[in-house]
C-alpha cells in the first residue's frame, strides 16, 4: 500500500511538471500588470501581477491571459496569506499603536476636534473607538469616500475567490505581525499629517485617486512611480519600508521558491515598477521578464 500512495504521490508530481507551459502572447509594450518570469535555470515560468487594493467591484475584471496563468501556476502568493483567518483577526491586535499611544497625543486640540467631527458628520462614525489605532490604518476609513460606488472590493479579494475556487493553494509572503510592523516604522507623527491632510483635501485627493486608479486601469505602470513620487500621495517618507525592503524580502524568498514550482503572484502594483522594483530586481536575479498580453473583456471569472 505504501509503494501504491509514493507511485501515486510521484506520478502526481512529474505529471504536473509534464505540463507544456501556456503560450501567452508577448504585449506590445511594457505597459501591462502581468509578467511572466523564466530563465535563469527555471523549468517552468511563473507569472507576477499587479494589484490594485480597493476599488468598485463592478469594475475589476481579468483577462483570459490571467486566467490561463493563473490556472497553470501550482501555488498563488500573495503579500500575506490571505485565506487563513488568523491573519484577518489578528489584523484586529496590530491595529493599535504601541505604548498605549492615542490619537489625542498626535494632535493639538484643534486638529483632533477637526478630525473628531469629519468622522462623526462625514463617515457617521465615532472616533472615541478608534483612539489608539493607527492614522494609516485610519485612512482605510476614507475610502468609500472616494468610490463612486457602495459595492468595494480589492482586486485581491477576487483573486482569492477565483484561487479557492480552483483549488489553489495560497501562500503569502509575509504574516500580518510583519506588515504592521512597517507601520510601526514610519513615525505616528508622520501617519498623523497625512491623515489630517487627506481629510482637509478631500476633494483634491479624490481627484489624485481617481488619476491612480486610472493609471492602474489602463496598464499604464511607466507612470506609476511618478505618481508615487509626486508629494501629494505623500509616500516618500515611507517608499523605502513600504516598497524597496518588501520587494528586496520577497525576492529573496522567490530565489528559493522560482526554481521548485510554477507560482503567480499578486502584489500591489507599485511594487513593480522602478530600480528597485520587483521587474528590475528579478531581471537582475538573471531571470527573464516578459510584457504579457493582459486585455480583458467585461465578463468576471
Amino acid at each position: 500500500m505504501k509503494i501504491l500512495i509514493l507511485s501515486a504521490f510521484f506520478f502526481s508530481i512529474l505529471s504536473c511538471q509534464s505540463q507544456p507551459a501556456p503560450s501567452l502572447p508577448t504585449s506590445q509594450t511594457d505597459n501591462t500588470l502581468l509578467w511572466e518570469i523564466s530563465g535563469n535555470g527555471l523549468s517552468t515560468p511563473s507569472y507576477l501581477f499587479g494589484t490594485f487594493h480597493m476599488m468598485c467591484r463592478d469594475d475589476i475584471h481579468f483577462s483570459s491571459n490571467l486566467g490561463t496563468a493563473m490556472d497553470y501556476a501550482n501555488v498563488v502568493y500573495f503579500e500575506m496569506d490571505l485565506d487563513d483567518a488568523s491573519n484577518t483577526l489578528g489584523a484586529l491586535l496590530f491595529m493599535n499603536m504601541k505604548d498605549g499611544r492615542t490619537l489625542h497625543d498626535l494632535y493639538s486640540e484643534a486638529e483632533f476636534n477637526r478630525l473628531d467631527k469629519f468622522f462623526s458628520d462625514s463617515l457617521r462614525t465615532s472616533l472615541k473607538t478608534f483612539q489608539k489605532m493607527k492614522p494609516s490604518m485610519l485612512e482605510a476609513f476614507l475610502y468609500p469616500k472616494m468610490m463612486p460606488c457602495a459595492n468595494l472590493s480589492g482586486v485581491e479579494q477576487e483573486l482569492v475567490k477565483k484561487a479557492t475556487k480552483d483549488k489553489k493553494e495560497i501562500r503569502g509572503f509575509e504574516t500580518i505581525a510583519f506588515q504592521a510592523s512597517v507601520f510601526d516604522s514610519i513615525p505616528y507623527a508622520s501617519q498623523a499629517r497625512s491623515l489630517l491632510n487627506s481629510i482637509d483635501s478631500l476633494p483634491q485627493y479624490r481627484l489624485y485617486f481617481d488619476t491612480m486608479l486610472h493609471v492602474y486601469q489602463s496598464q499604464q505602470i511607466d507612470k506609476i512611480e511618478a505618481m508615487f513620487n509626486r508629494p501629494e500621495f505623500g509616500l516618500q517618507e515611507g517608499m523605502e519600508l513600504l516598497l524597496d525592503k518588501r520587494n528586496a524580502n520577497w525576492v529573496g524568498q522567490l530565489r528559493s521558491i522560482l526554481p521548485t514550482q510554477s507560482i503567480f503572484m499578486a502584489v500591489g502594483a507599485g511594487h513593480l515598477v522602478g530600480k528597485k522594483g520587483l521587474i528590475a530586481l528579478l531581471r537582475k536575479e538573471g531571470y527573464t521578464l516578459r510584457p504579457i498580453e493582459n486585455t480583458s473583456s467585461a465578463s468576471k471569472m
